[in-house]
């Protein structure tokens, strides 16, 4: 296949040029000899690579695109599409990790010759790895013939990078690129899923040393990717509707493993409508299943014998998933199933829902926060179940966990922005790729191993088990089997606020008794008219400067964030590393928070890349200003935001000491008429120039004479954010005490 075969984006070109996506729009609009578009649609062109490649060298915009990229975009250009191609790819990988002596002997034919020894190298490979009815598909030579070119480069980046490393970078581009045709569970709660079934973090219920694991409905294979890494393993056992999925699946588990002790055996279809695995008795089954699925087989499956717990009603396909899961577990086995909330008060599935409970087969249910997996908007619920067996609980209970409210009050009245429906007064929803991941994981780990494995319920209906107020509490299942059998944990756990009884709200009232007499103290004075300083009569004008003059004196340093990028479709948490520095975000510096923010963290395989401008740190007696929204904000950077990266859509103003102080600059910049005439009204948003950002030209003593004055009005205002937030705290926490009983009235 020719180079300009190959097609790219606009980001694929930014990506290759090292630039923003702004560069690459204003390329072609200002050089007439930029590269036509070839192909996709007016709003979103593609472009033919090696046309792009030649033109960014003779602009002097690129010296040579690494490997890694050529690699990409072959790949996300191929005319057969990025997902039939990694199939072929992954399998010359594994031959190029298994067999490296017989590629090399195969790689010095032509790409003719290729194509025809591929076929009969690869078949005994994949048979090995996968079995003989494994889903990946081997072409025939014709069909080889086009991908040569493109497994060619694959095995040159993978003898810089390994295998395994270059196969999980292209999937994760592959998925990166493709947000809304993927559901990707985060790797974060595959890991907490994985330790919930006992599978790593230390076990949790009976495990055999070695064990076998499912996941009927595998996706992309994210959740047993991580069991792989994390525990010792058997055999690995997947199904999954999607064949090109599938494929990808047992080529991703194969590569990963690099061993001989553990079996994947995956399999495409449907597991509900035809199980490949009619039985199987698996040690643990993890799985993400479809949500919300009408067409589930519920006509024609009416009579299956896996539907012990009851027939699900058409409606009800998570709870299908969830006894083909029990199905396929040996007694005493564990399953944890991703489910949407809704699964645990619809009526329609109560029924089923009160034999789980009456069994012993539902043990725990746990709601995460809201952005822990797609949809990202809704509060998703983890359920984790354990097939009946010899040493039963006579008295079954019921584990309720709420990991949000958990989260919620980590964050703390205090650290955390004004109140967000769904979350206590003060705490405001982390939001997608900002949650807690440690707070989330201890607290549903420390409550299940306490449950399970250390006397709280231990299988002898014992009264003991986990409890902390709104967070988490361990139900007799009697309690549950009313009318409705709503498990959802926020209908059985009390507020968190009310929790602390009266003595934290007193608690909360005298910190607050002391914020309103410091606002009091900070209330500024009357204002009053020109004093000497000015030495002008009132109504004269100062002489005016801009920042951009500032800039170009050299008093003051002018940078715009969002210059680091890393690619790859996983998140980390901003504190997870010693080189991960936290970020400095819109929502921190209107909030008057520290920074929250997080890096994107690269696919395995990957290094972060920089874009075209170094990273801009925070340093204490910088000044951030927000760029979009039109807002009066403008924030001196303490001791507790230095060292946080810039993100998009902020300015930093770095003044020279020698001449200018940080709070007169950012206290003058506060004035509405000023950032009226700074604003720019172009598009829908309205957008900050702070070049044009205009101050008064002082002697550096009376700027700090200003200066004091904005800094008490900032202090002033912080005081008055907090007595908001103490007071919010304060009227919820009254108001759920006294309709609980753990606040009496007076």
């Amino acid at each position: 296949m020719p180079d300009n075969a190959a097609e790219v984006t606009a980001a694929g070109i930014a990506r290759l040029a090292g630039v923003g996506r702004a560069a690459v729009s204003n390329w072609r609009r200002r050089h007439a000899d930029f590269p036509r578009p070839v192909g996709g649609t007016e709003t979103s062109p593609t472009f033919a690579l090696g046309d792009v490649e030649q033109w960014l060298r003779d602009q002097g915009k690129l010296a040579e695109v690494p490997l890694r990229e050529r690699v990409w975009q072959a790949l996300a250009g191929h005319p057969d599409g990025a997902a039939a191609a990694l199939g072929p790819v992954g399998a010359v990988l594994l031959l190029v990790r298994d067999r490296p002596a017989q590629w090399r002997r195969l790689s010095d034919a032509t790409d003719p010759q290729l194509a025809e020894l591929l076929p009969p190298a690869l078949a005994p490979v994949l048979t090995a790895r996968l079995g003989e009815d494994h889903p990946v598909p081997v072409a025939d030579p014709a069909g080889l013939r086009p991908f040569v070119p493109l497994l060619r480069q694959a095995v040159e980046l993978a003898a810089e990078t390994g295998p395994r490393e270059t196969y999980e970078f292209l999937i994760g581009r592959h998925l990166d690129a493709n947000p809304r045709q993927y559901t990707v569970t985060p790797p974060e709660l595959t890991e907490l899923m994985a330790a919930l079934a006992g599978l790593a973090g230390g076990p949790a219920g009976p495990m055999s040393p070695a064990p076998t694991v499912l996941d009927p409905a595998s996706g992309t294979g994210g959740l047993l990717w991580a069991v792989l890494r994390t525990h010792s393993v058997a055999t690995l056992y997947a199904q999954e509707l999607d064949r090109d999925l599938a494929a990808l699946t047992a080529l991703r588990l194969a590569l990963t493993h690099e061993g001989q002790g553990t079996q994947v055996r995956v399999h495409g279809g449907d597991s509900l409508r035809a199980d490949a695995l009619p039985q199987l008795a698996a040690d643990a089954v993890v799985s993400h299943p479809p949500f919300n699925e009408r067409n589930w087989g519920h006509d024609e499956l009416a009579y299956d014998p896996r539907w012990e717990y009851g027939f699900p009603a058409r409606t009800e396909s998570e709870l299908a998933w969830v006894q083909h899961a029990l199905a396929h577990l040996r007694d005493g086995g564990t399953a944890v199933l991703l489910m949407p909330p809704a699964v645990a008060s619809r009526r329609s599935g109560r029924r089923i829902r009160a034999d789980l409970l009456r069994r012993g087969a539902l043990r725990a249910v746990v709601a995460l926060p809201a952005g822990a997996a797609p949809p990202y908007g809704i509060p998703l619920h983890l359920w984790v179940l354990r097939r009946p067996g010899a040493g039963q609980p006579t008295a079954p209970r019921l584990l309720l966990v709420d990991a949000a409210a958990a989260v919620a009050s980590a964050a703390g009245p205090v650290d955390g922005p004004a109140a967000v429906p769904g979350y206590p007064a003060g705490a405001a929803s982390p939001g997608r790729d900002k949650l807690p991941w440690q707070t989330v994981r201890d607290t549903v780990l420390d409550a299940w191993r306490a449950f399970d494995g250390e006397g709280g319920d231990g299988g002898d209906g014992g009264d003991g088990g986990p409890e902390r107020a709104g967070v988490c509490q361990v139900l007799p299942v009697i309690e549950l089997l009313d009318d409705d059998v709503d498990l959802a944990p926020a209908r059985h756990l009390p507020s968190p606020a009310a929790g602390g009884g009266a003595e934290e709200l007193a608690s909360v009232r005298d910190r607050l008794t002391a914020t309103l007499a410091r606002t009091v103290e900070l209330t500024p004075v009357a204002p009053a008219g020109p004093d000497a300083l000015d030495e002008q009569p009132q109504g004269a004008r100062w002489p005016m400067t801009t920042v951009g003059e500032l800039a170009r004196a050299g008093a003051l340093v002018l940078r715009t964030g969002g210059a680091v990028t890393v690619p790859g479709p996983g998140r980390q948490s901003a504190g997870s590393g010693p080189e991960a520095p936290p970020v400095l975000t819109e929502t921190d510096v209107l909030a008057g928070t520290g920074p929250t923010g997080a890096l994107p963290a690269p696919a395995a395989g990957e290094r972060p890349e920089v874009a075209a401008e170094e990273p801009v740190l925070t340093e204490p007696g910088d000044v951030v200003v927000p760029l979009v929204g039109g807002g009066t904000v403008a924030r001196v950077v303490d001791e507790a935001a230095a060292g946080a990266l810039l993100a998009r859509n902020l300015c930093l103003l770095r003044p020279d000491p020698q001449a200018l102080d940080p709070w007169f600059l950012a206290g003058y910049l506060r004035g509405g008429a000023n950032q009226r005439q700074a604003s720019s009204y172009a598009s829908t948003a309205t957008r900050l120039d702070v070049r044009r950002l205009r101050l008064p030209r002082l002697p550096l003593d009376d700027q700090r004479r200003y200066g004091e004055h904005y800094r008490t009005l900032a202090s002033f205002e912080e005081a008055l954010r907090l007595a908001g937030r103490l007071g919010d705290q304060l009227v919820r926490g009254l108001y759920d005490g006294l309709a609980d009983g753990t606040v009496q009235p007076h």
